[in-house]
């Protein structure tokens, strides 16, 4: 199928409406992404989302764009309440994927004799890999009904952290409106023992320093400065929310054709937001979204302990608090204006992050003088961003940025070209420490799998949709 792109402005591309088409596509991405963008399929996906019943807007994609599975990854879609649709595929299978930034009271120089032992701890206490489970923690399932309803306030009551952090995570660390009636026997039954665990695949966490300051008012109040030591964890609702969304994929094709919506893909498969399926569907994303706020919660508690243990210090010395923690994989009740009304909308981000603008009553009393900070991750070899939202992103994007860097190699075409490279020995190179569960995780996840992640925050900076804070650069990765 050829898209026919039309060019707005530097960083801007309209692929206007069309055949079944709804409305307008729009893309953020330079002209050298674009011209590789239109040998994907993922901007045939972006015309996609826009024949979808309901939509308000334009269907939306980031600069960190591939293709999906249904919405591209790095999509955004906002539906009308009254009209309009949720679906399973513009939210993805690892529901509320998504990052939290710690901070510390450490400098680079403080821990690098200390790197190796660092990491070395961190991947022993924090099980990583596919199907990985907490060989010392299984939840009872009363006692996992009550983390899916509340988030990570249950792992705060457990003590992994304090009550005041809630205020840094995106909606507290609960999203409204979880039933745990609406998830499976065998979502529950994945969930039991992988609380506190990273995963697989582009799951980490990343030791970093902070290389740059590009903002300096924004990272004062962030509590960020050169050479500091900063901690970024990236995983989700484990097998658990894969289980939520590969159960109702199924109930959303046949509420598809039960409603009569034609799907161009049946990866889009939907249902009208009033439905009793679409309700199911958001109970039961609300719970595997609080799995994932629980499940870094712990992370995060597990983190500061074993920096205490490897470097003997204390709290107080370390010093390590939450910046902030965003979803990437969700789909939520917001309200915004459209051409002067207020309306209430669902909005889906598929592999994007919120970026809502300095004065907002959802962000942090802390952050009002800036807005939402928004975490980037890049690859493990490069560096990774702090911005902070706008309201240029809040009037054009309902709010919405980049959430990384992007693949440009398929998982299968980064394993061939990793073929006879030493990554680790590569990245040792480079000052970059790793530990992974195994070879293939990091052929997977070498650098040269995704795009630079520079390129990509420049396009969300030069577009208005968010302002570039700190740039940090890893020391030492823990992969799944």
């Amino acid at each position: 199928m050829a898209i026919k792109v039309q060019q707005i402005d530097s960083y801007r591309w309209r692929i206007p409406r069309e055949g079944a088409m709804r409305t307008d596509g729009l893309v953020f991405a330079s002209p050298a992404m674009m011209q590789d963008l239109r040998r994907e399929q993922a901007l045939e996906q972006v015309c996609n989302v826009a024949t979808l019943p309901g939509i308000v807007g334009p269907s939306m994609a980031m600069p960190d764009i591939h293709w999906g599975y249904g919405f591209p990854i790095g999509g955004v879609a906002a539906f009308d309440a009254e009209h309009g649709i949720v679906s399973p595929g513009g939210v993805g299978y690892d529901i509320n994927c998504g990052v939290r930034l710690l901070r510390s009271n450490l400098n680079a120089e403080e821990i690098r004799p200390h790197l190796d032992r660092l990491a070395d701890a961190l991947y022993r206490n924090i099980p990583t890999g596919v199907g990985s489970h907490h060989s010392d923690f299984k939840l009872s399932i009363a006692e996992e009904k009550r983390v899916l309803t509340k988030g990570a306030a249950w792992s705060v009551e457990q003590g992994f952290g304090d009550k005041n952090e809630l205020d840094y995570i995106e909606n507290h660390g609960t999203i409204a409106g979880a039933n745990t009636e609406k998830v499976s026997e065998r979502a529950l039954e994945r969930g039991r023992s992988q609380l506190g665990t990273l995963g697989s695949g582009n799951h980490f966490l990343e030791i970093q320093q902070v290389e740059e300051i590009y903002d300096e008012e924004a990272a004062a109040v962030l509590g960020l400065y050169p050479d500091q030591v900063t901690v970024s964890i990236h995983t989700g609702s484990r097998g658990l929310g894969y289980q939520v969304c590969d159960d109702y994929l199924k109930i959303m094709l046949k509420a598809a054709r039960k409603y009569g919506i034609t799907l161009p893909d049946r990866q889009l498969c939907c249902a009208p937001l009033q439905s009793d399926e679409a309700r199911d569907y958001m109970a039961a994303m609300a719970c595997a979204a609080n799995y994932a706020f629980a499940n870094r919660q712990m992370i995060t508690s597990n983190v500061r302990e074993t920096f205490e243990e490897v470097l003997g210090k204390g709290p107080a010395d370390l010093r390590m608090a939450t910046i902030y923690d965003v979803c990437h994989n969700i789909a939520k009740w917001e309200k915004h204006t459209i051409s002067g009304q207020e309306r209430k909308l669902c909005v889906h981000r598929k592999g994007a992050t919120r970026a809502f603008p300095p004065g907002h009553k959802e962000i942090p009393v802390a952050y009002q003088s800036i807005g939402q900070p928004v975490l980037i991750p890049g690859d493990m070899g490069r560096y990774s961003y702090v911005l902070t939202g706008t309201a240029g992103a809040y009037e054009e994007t309902f709010g919405s940025s980049c959430h990384g860097a992007g693949r440009v190699l398929s998982r299968h075409a980064a394993k061939k070209a990793a073929r006879g490279r030493d990554i680790v020995g590569e990245l040792a190179k480079q000052g970059v420490v790793v530990r992974a569960a195994g070879r293939a995780t990091l052929a997977e996840e070498m650098p040269e799998a995704y795009k630079d992640v520079a390129d990509v925050v420049q396009v969300v900076e030069q577009a208005g949709l968010g302002r570039i804070v700190a740039r940090l650069k890893p020391m030492a990765v823990v992969k799944g």
